[in-house]
């Protein structure tokens, strides 16, 4: 991120700067697989994610059923990662004769993870229980996309972000930028949340996180496009939620812009799309168009806002 100050004083301060707004080359969104706690796809989401919750703080995604011995000592979060590209693989379209899952392949495809915590739970386990060097491998972040590459043999380049939906936000900025420096000819951009097994922690600090919160877990296929991508981060500023994200999904940490994304491409919305999200007092804004190839409907290129908003703390 880079500010610049607004008021001709060097001293920082959160309401004396103005984000930069930096342009590249917008990804086109090929293929998106989308599972929460409410179902497959954002379709699922109810209209009120509160009311339907009756009371519950934490809803589950469980554990998904994969079989075979590499897959006995996974964690949750890296069978859910690996949920979430299958989902996506559903979703895509074949290419050329060749199979999805073989399409993505190789080292010409990027991964790019996002989370916020979904690594804590491991990290828990841990420590209470003393673990041991098997175990110690899944306390960092880094498992997950390691799990995904293995099973889907990617090889390209990789990156992590901690933390909420500006990251995931600076991810897909980060992917274009690949694309674009033709360091690959696709990116998958993953996020996975987990909080079942710290549902008791995230109690204590209920005043921090948003209810319910809902486990979810998604990836997008983005693949070189025609349109632009403009990033913009600021911090210090609350946003709205024009469209009900939060209120629909419930919080989702990392994963809420995903929803942003599938309720977009849905509705065939306009060329001109714009997804934000709020955490922690930092704002990131994409605007982007061209991101629904054959979604997009005609009119006037407005942008609609899809907001994946947290409540400033």
């Amino acid at each position: 991120m880079r500010f610049v100050p607004t008021d001709g004083k060097s001293e920082p301060g959160p309401e004396r700067y103005r984000a930069k707004v930096e342009m590249t080359r917008a990804p086109v969104l090929r293929a998106l697989g989308f599972l929460s706690a409410w179902g497959r796809g954002a379709a699922s989401l109810p209209a009120d994610a509160q009311a339907t919750a009756g009371g519950r703080a934490v809803l589950s995604l469980g554990r998904p059923a994969y079989a075979g011995d590499r897959f006995r000592r996974a964690t949750r979060e890296c069978l859910l990662g690996i949920a979430a590209v299958d989902a996506m693989l559903e979703d895509a379209r074949p290419d050329g004769g060749r199979s999805a899952r073989e399409a993505i392949a190789g080292e010409r495809t990027a991964l790019l993870y996002v989370t916020a915590g979904a690594y804590v739970p491991s990290n828990r386990l841990f420590i209470e229980r003393a673990g041991g060097g098997t175990h110690f491998a899944y306390t960092a972040p880094a498992v997950v996309p390691a799990e995904v590459a293995i099973e889907f043999h990617l090889g390209g380049p990789s990156a992590i972000f901690i933390g909420g939906p500006p990251a995931t936000l600076q991810a897909i900025w980060y992917a274009a930028r690949l694309l674009e420096a033709r360091a690959c000819d696709r990116a998958l951009v993953l996020a996975v949340e987990i909080f079942e097994e710290c549902s008791d922690l995230y109690a204590r600090g209920a005043r921090l996180t948003a209810r319910p919160l809902v486990e979810a877990a998604a990836c997008a296929w983005l693949e070189p496009g025609l349109g632009t991508l403009g990033l913009e981060c600021d911090r210090g500023r609350r946003r709205r939620d024009p469209e009900g994200i939060r209120r629909r999904l419930g919080e989702a940490f990392a994963c809420e812009p995903f929803a942003a994304l599938d309720l977009g491409r849905r509705a065939a919305l306009s060329e001109c799309f714009e997804v934000s999200g709020v955490w922690q007092g930092q704002r990131a804004t994409l605007s982007w168009t061209g991101a629904f190839a054959g979604a997009a409907t005609r009119g006037t290129g407005a942008a609609p806002a899809v907001s994946a908003a947290r409540t400033e703390r």
